[in-house]
């Protein structure tokens, strides 16, 4: 009973403690939601947005009243004959406030407001830029652990075919040759495979380093898995409205707009060094009379008063300040129109990419269709002795080639289709405009159909 408890206990507590270590599991939107929550640069950019936070604080203390003391006490070791008294003292608290700034503060405060919102901005572009390329990551890992499939049914296949071969040339139906071409092929698949397998390997560390994920030494396993399947879903967007929307809603272009606001009010603030500030003070203010015969050496009293000072003439600072800021504000404009070409530019290049990617899988659709129905005739030629073993494996070749093509093209739809919400601004279901998509859907349904491209035929031979 001991014995059967104890195996028990432990097998409990293995269970438990193989969930407590099993990998996650990730959808693509639980993977753009964990990046959002763990990427290193949207945690760079947040902070940022602090930062100015606190620099709008700062600036915004020149509108308010300032609170100050100051003290001294000194006593001389030694002093000549001399009426005054060997010891000094004061204290003084002191509440000041701003009268006029020459449009110094003001300038200041919408400056820091406008860096609070630029930064803003740049964190959207960053995590629409971060969401964009797990989205590429997942669907590069989707891509690459099918075409791992693909190429381990077809080592097996061709595994199975050798087998067959060598059955055949040992019973005396097939010579020699048959079996080295089975050799052959079954060679060449191989390192196919290994290639696949590396490369789903290093897309599970791209989208490792978006979640801001540290591998374990010695990990040879990424530390979570993803689910799904590669998926086809059409989507016909119209690029004029792309690019309106990309205009419009681009964090990118709106940042480079509030750099122009923030040069013209640093104008502001650079020409207020040339007028008058005017401050107000007033507090309550303890010191000693050192001369006995002025007065009592203890005194003390309100005071209040204004303190005013006008440079002049600084040199031309001011001037050269103002010209700096002119030519950093035109710099602003020739940015600002650059991103707008740039923004455009990416919103078109991706939208080719999408109609290039749907033109291939047009292209695909009879192509695998062909390549198995050619399949199907080798195979039935080679059972009758019309063909020859080659044709066939020439058609098998072809049939895997025509599938991988066709998971290479979902895949570059796919990342198309991230590339251009990224441009837009806009989630990929924004980008879905209405009629179109159904009328697509309706007319490609078998297009739709993607979860079986994945699939070589099953035997090389009838035989």
């Amino acid at each position: 009973m001991r014995l059967e408890l104890g195996a028990v206990v432990f097998l409990a507590t293995f269970a438990v403690a193989s969930r407590a270590h099993t990998a996650p599991t990730y959808t693509i939107e639980q993977a753009v939601a964990t990046a959002q929550a763990q990427n290193p640069d949207i945690a760079i950019a947040r902070k940022k947005v602090q930062a100015a936070r606190g620099g709008f604080i700062e600036a915004r203390s020149g509108f308010l009243p300032s609170i100050s003391s100051t003290g001294l006490y000194d006593k001389r070791q030694q002093q000549s004959e001399t009426r005054l008294r060997e010891e000094d003292y004061n204290a003084t608290l002191r509440v000041e406030q701003n009268i006029y700034t020459g449009g110094a503060v003001t300038s200041q405060v919408a400056i820091a407001r406008l860096d609070i919102e630029k930064q803003n901005y740049e964190l959207q572009e960053i995590a629409s830029r971060v969401a964009m390329d797990v989205r590429i990551a997942f669907n590069e890992i989707l891509l690459n652990r099918a075409k791992v499939r693909v190429r381990q049914d077809s080592v097996r296949v061709l595994d199975e075919d050798l087998k067959g071969q060598q059955q055949s040339f040992s019973a005396g139906i097939v010579g020699k040759l048959n079996v080295q071409r089975a050799e052959v092929a079954l060679a060449n698949e191989r390192p196919e495979l290994f290639n696949a397998e590396t490369q789903l390997r290093n897309s599970y560390l791209r989208l490792g380093d978006l979640f801001g994920a540290d591998a374990g030494p010695g990990a040879k396993a990424a530390p979570f898995e993803v689910s799904g399947e590669l998926q086809y879903e059409p989507n016909h967007p119209d690029l004029n409205e792309c690019l309106a929307r990309a205009d419009a809603n681009r964090a990118v272009i709106k940042a480079r707009q509030k750099d122009i606001q923030i040069q013209d009010q640093q104008y502001i603030l650079d020409r207020s060094g040339s007028r008058p500030h005017v401050r107000a003070f007033s507090g309550y203010e303890v010191y000693s009379e050192r001369d006995p015969e002025v007065g009592q050496e203890f005194n003390y009293g309100y005071v209040v008063g204004i303190n005013a000072t006008w440079n002049i003439f600084d040199g031309f600072a001011t001037r050269g300040r103002m010209q700096a800021t002119r030519a950093r504000r035109e710099a602003a404009g020739e940015a600002l129109a650059a991103a707008r070409r740039g923004v455009a530019s990416e919103v078109r290049s991706a939208f080719f990419d999408l109609e290039q990617a749907e033109r291939v899988l047009q292209a695909e659709i009879k192509n695998v269709q062909t390549a198995d129905e050619a399949l199907e005739i080798a195979k039935g030629n080679f059972a009758a002795g019309l063909g020859t073993q080659l044709d066939t494996l020439q058609a098998a070749s072809d049939v895997t080639g025509t599938r991988t093509t066709r998971l290479s093209a979902i895949y570059l739809h796919n990342v198309a289709l991230a590339r251009l919400a990224h441009a837009c601004s806009s989630s990929a279901e924004a980008l879905d405009f209405g009629s179109k998509i159904k009328n697509a859907k309706n007319d490609n349904r078998n297009a739709a159909q993607a979860s079986d491209v994945a699939r070589p035929p099953a035997k090389l031979s009838r035989r």
